[in-house]
């Protein structure tokens, strides 16, 4: 079984060993003079120089486009999938083995599900970023593939998410999802003047495609198994916290990431 779980990232970081992960320069394209020693999205077909508005997603796309494996995963430099939380931290990230099992069983694996409580989807969208980004989504699949809407709206409706752009897919699957998923994603940028837009909120594309995977999964109706969210490094919920309840119920956007 071939298995490639991309890992990007757009710094030297420490990585895990085993064979099964494949580290990414993602934005390789937009900074020739950087060399970390890992694969540049930059090759083969690519959509590298779309990086700080697509995120991890030119790192989906290169993946997509250029490996013949069986199963295709995505995690991120500092975000990783495993099955238990160890005291230090890399030694939870799921090895080779234990990916080759679940995958034997699975042809889905997702972290588990993030949960916001007292905000739905769309409302956190809201009161965190543009919420017309998702209207325009909706409004492109509504003409594209209005099969999807019954599924946007219910995935938009919850009050979780299989967040991060995160899974393990078997690959031919993830053809299927990079399809849709991208079609969708190429229309909405004809849709938006990026250039008006600070960094920060011009990584939209990758915030919209966080949602789009259960939008996916729910209306092809897919089963999957949930593994932990390992996060190296340390992770300040209080911070977290006080920033979600000041959009929330303050209406202040978030600036920076979470």
């Amino acid at each position: 079984m071939n298995i490639t779980v991309l890992i990007a990232s757009h710094k030297q970081t420490e990585m895990p060993s085993y064979p099964i992960y494949l580290p990414i320069h993602v934005g390789k394209e937009l900074h020739p003079e950087l060399d970390f020693g890992y694969q540049g999205d930059n090759k083969g077909i690519n959509i590298s120089n779309k990086n700080p508005y697509f995120c991890e997603l030119t790192a989906l796309y290169w993946g997509w486009k250029n490996l013949n494996v069986d199963y295709i995963g995505l995690v991120h430099y500092r975000r990783y999938l495993g099955l238990k939380k160890e005291k230090e931290k890399i030694n939870g990230v799921l090895t080779t083995e234990q990916a080759e099992a679940l995958c034997k069983k699975y042809n889905i694996i997702l972290p588990q599900k993030r949960r916001y409580y007292i905000e739905s989807l769309w409302s956190h969208y809201a009161h965190t970023h543009d919420i017309s980004h998702l209207e325009k989504t909706r409004g492109i699949i509504a003409k594209t593939c209005p099969e999807y809407i019954p599924a946007f709206d219910k995935v938009m409706k919850r009050t979780w998410g299989h967040m991060f752009n995160m899974f393990i897919m078997k690959k031919t699957l993830a053809d299927e999802y990079c399809t849709w998923l991208f079609n969708i994603l190429f229309q909405l940028e004809k849709e938006i003047d990026l250039s008006k837009l600070p960094a920060f909120d011009a990584r939209l594309f990758g915030r919209v495609s966080e949602l789009l995977l259960d939008v996916w999964i729910e209306k092809n109706h897919h089963p999957y198994k949930e593994i932990k969210m390992i996060q190296l490094g340390d992770e300040n919920w209080p911070q977290k916290i006080k920033y979600f309840l000041a959009a929330k119920f303050f209406g202040k956007r978030y600036t920076q990431s979470r």
